[in-house]
């Protein structure tokens, strides 16, 4: 058995696809599942379990698992001719819970993570004691009309999905993830490093990258970034979170995502157990303020048992 203080690789075999996970924590206390964002994967939540080993008490009689989306870090991609549709995270979500018998567990989501995790928290009920919501609020929304221009745009958009053979070094990588994020240099590091695959380089390659033999391509589905061909509207996403009934707390940065704002605007008034704390920092708090953040979980989980 692997002792509390390590940090595991899981997979999960679902019916038509393998999920990974890395878990720390004794495998027979209760699950904690933490869902990353889009285009992240599983070792955006490193820095929080790092930090919950350093202090034991945080992860007494907790299991934490977080998990890699279908399509990102070292989870399989779907099945040809598949698409990475919203609901579908949703399914897998349920083949999850299926698969390890969970019956009502916490969940500690981010970003996109939280969006899928709010939709099975409305949909399965009896399956979530209670949800964490990181840097979100909320769903993506659209307007009626704008329905047949989105369904042109997704559609259009699968049309020109190519998979890049184009490799390059970890330091490249990591500066792009840096250009279109708020990440800190480490912290998109870790990301990154999950989302590489190392190819064979040869000879012109060594010569461009300085003799270095280490060269890498994405490993995510180029899939993933196709847009959706349909969004909910305002009403449909208002009664879906409408229907989350488990205690919820949303955890976010002061410079975080803008749709944080707008959400509590559009969807707070829909429930009536919600806790809300704002840290210092940006869309990856979660990832910035583990000493603060650890301790919010700890005290949020032991709140809710105590009431049980």
């Amino acid at each position: 058995m692997a002792d509390n203080k390590e940090i595991e690789e899981l997979s999960y075999q679902l019916a038509d696809l393998t999920l990974a996970a890395v878990a720390c924590g004794n495998k027979h206390h209760q699950p904690v599942l933490c869902l990353h964002g889009y285009l992240d994967n599983a070792a955006s939540f490193l820095p929080l379990m790092q930090q919950m080993m350093q202090k034991s008490d945080l992860l007494l009689n907790r299991r934490i698992i977080a998990l890699d989306w279908p399509g990102h870090g070292y989870s399989d991609h779907r099945s040809v001719g598949a698409h990475y549709h919203f609901f579908d995270y949703v399914s897998d979500l349920v083949a999850l819970f299926e698969l390890n018998n969970w019956q009502k567990i916490d969940i500690v989501a981010h970003s996109m993570g939280a969006m899928i995790a709010s939709a099975f928290a409305a949909a399965f009920p009896e399956k979530v004691k209670s949800l964490t919501l990181i840097d979100s609020f909320g769903f993506i929304c659209a307007q009626p009309e704008q329905t047949t221009n989105q369904l042109r745009k997704g559609i259009l958009s699968r049309v020109k999905t190519v998979k890049s053979s184009r490799s390059f070094t970890e330091e490249t990588a990591v500066k792009a993830r840096l250009n279109v994020s708020d990440l800190k240099y480490k912290h998109a590091k870790l990301i990154v490093q999950r989302s590489l695959i190392e190819v064979e380089s040869s000879l012109s390659d060594k010569v461009s990258v300085n003799d270095s033999n280490t060269l890498y391509r994405w490993r995510s589905d180029p899939r993933l970034r196709t847009l959706s061909p349909y969004r909910l509207s305002l009403a449909q996403a208002q009664q879906l979170f409408s229907d989350i009934k488990c205690p919820l707390q949303l955890i976010y940065g002061d410079e975080g995502m803008a749709m944080v704002t707008k959400g509590l605007e559009h969807f707070s008034s829909r429930v009536n157990n919600l806790t809300t704390t704002k840290l210092t920092g940006g869309h990856h708090v979660h990832m910035e303020k583990t000493k603060e953040l650890s301790p919010l979980l700890s005290h949020f989980f032991s709140k809710i048992q105590t009431s049980v």
